[in-house]
């Protein structure tokens, strides 16, 4: 087993991280950027360094000096958690050159699928059905305005490189194509520095669902199940559930068979999720692969009993995996919640000092935090602070110690979107599992009314 982890990361996965290396015997090595020098993921660590400014770009995202920090650590292995570098092909090369091991996939496979138009070409080429679009970049809003009149309004356009829900739209007709084009474009450039832009045809009220995938190094790939995760707001996942009951047995199986073989025509490595887009005849389009941990994998993990952690390690260090398919049992069903520092009208950011913190606590009730009483929460990186999981036996009974969890957790100091989630638990759509990835829009899209929590 390897005998240190250098977590490129911070924020509860990183802690989430920490946890798993513990039980194995692993020792950790935490960065940290200036903004972060005083959080909980550098006070767990067993040693923690320091990598820049509080910018991402000038710490997490700083390849070189993390590279640097792990040779001087003697870390024999990084685990990239999610988001920052872990989708990072070049990273994983600098980790290959440097002699330590990439907790992931492939630098190859990573730039495969990190490219959305290649991605669907490879998908297509592996006989996985994708959404009908454009097989190549849109040079510019000439050749979008051409390429869309020949598909058919509403489109979706969307960044190649993109991830995070960024540089996505929906467009509804050519003046807003028109109006759009070069303003996504260049925020693809800022924020992936990568500018192309393709077109996909806009699917009426899909589910977002995603299988979880383990493959080792042998050519054995399984399935985990699948993950609800179509109440999102801007194609930002608020809500996943774990399994999709919505789904026939025949949908369910065509999805993760077909998952199954997208990753085994990629010769796939370690933890990865294939995401689908299911339309409301049960018809399923590949969305993208994601080549790293989600940030919603605990709810797998309480419906299956395995931690995804522990076995992204033990396949990065070669070895086997440890269970076949038949092993994989879907026990529950577990409901994911992501608690952010935002007003919960405006749902602008809520940088402050977290003065105190009131969580729930039950057999059924899981934490995955980075906060804890006198955290300083900062306007530099991502406003989500943690994560809430509930199990139940099965969907009402998961909703309803949600909706008990939700009442009883507190956090003063800075405005949360705790009330946005008591809403959302509450509503009889949400109760009844009649979500799609539009349901936020049409049901919240006025200011949410805010309970003063």
């Amino acid at each position: 087993m390897f005998r240190k982890i250098l977590i490129a990361n911070r924020g509860e996965i990183a802690v989430r991280i920490i946890k798993t290396c513990r039980e194995l015997g692993i020792k950790t090595i935490g960065v940290y950027s200036e903004a972060d020098k005083e959080t909980l993921h550098v006070t767990l660590a067993d040693e923690a360094y320091y990598i820049g400014g509080s910018r991402v770009s000038e710490s997490y995202l700083n390849i070189e000096r993390i590279i640097e920090v792990a040779k001087k650590a003697d870390a024999d292995a990084i685990h990239p958690g999610y988001g920052l570098l872990s989708e990072n092909a070049d990273f994983a090369k600098a980790c290959n050159r440097a002699g330590i091991t990439f907790i992931g996939p492939s630098p190859e496979v990573i730039q495969k699928m990190g490219n959305k138009i290649e991605a669907r070409k490879l998908m297509v080429e592996s006989g996985v059905p994708i959404v009908p679009g454009t097989k190549s970049p849109i040079k510019n809003t000439d050749e979008a305005v051409e390429v869309a009149k020949k598909m058919g309004y509403p489109i979706m356009l969307k960044a190649s490189a993109g991830g995070g829900g960024i540089g996505i739209e929906i467009i509804n007709n050519e003046d807003e194509l028109k109006q759009k084009f070069a303003s996504n474009q260049r925020r693809s450039e800022n924020y992936f520095a990568n500018g192309e832009m393709y077109l996909e045809k806009y699917i009426q009220n899909p589910r977002h669902i995603e299988v979880q995938i383990l493959a080792d190094k042998y050519g054995n790939t399984i399935h985990l199940w699948e993950r609800d995760c179509s109440t999102q707001r801007h194609h930002q996942k608020v809500i996943e559930e774990a399994p999709a009951t919505f789904l026939s047995s025949e949908t369910r199986n065509m999805l993760v068979n077909t998952a199954i073989k997208a990753a085994k025509s990629l010769e796939y490595t370690n933890a990865g999720t294939i995401e689908f887009l299911v339309s409301e005849n049960q018809e399923i389009y590949f969305l993208e692969m994601n080549t790293r941990l989600q940030v919603e994998h605990p709810i797998t993990e309480e419906i299956t009993g395995i931690d995804l952690v522990e076995e992204q390690i033990r396949i990065a260090k070669g070895q086997k995996l440890r269970y076949r398919q038949e092993d994989i049992q879907c026990k529950g069903h577990a409901i994911e919640v992501r608690i952010y520092a935002e007003d919960p009208v405006t749902f602008f950011p809520s940088p402050g000092t977290i003065s105190n913190i009131t969580l729930p606590e039950g057999e059924n009730i899981r934490h995955e935090l980075a906060i804890q009483n006198g955290s300083i929460i900062t306007p530099f990186y991502d406003p989500m602070i943690g994560k809430m999981i509930v199990k139940g036996a099965d969907r009402p009974e998961a909703i309803s110690l949600l909706k008990e969890a939700l009442e009883e957790y507190g956090i003063e100091g800075i405005k949360t979107n705790i009330p946005t989630l008591m809403e959302i638990s509450s509503h009889p759509k949400f109760e009844q599992g009649e979500i799609t990835t539009n349901f936020m829009k049409t049901e919240f899209n006025s200011p949410m009314k805010s309970s003063g929590r």
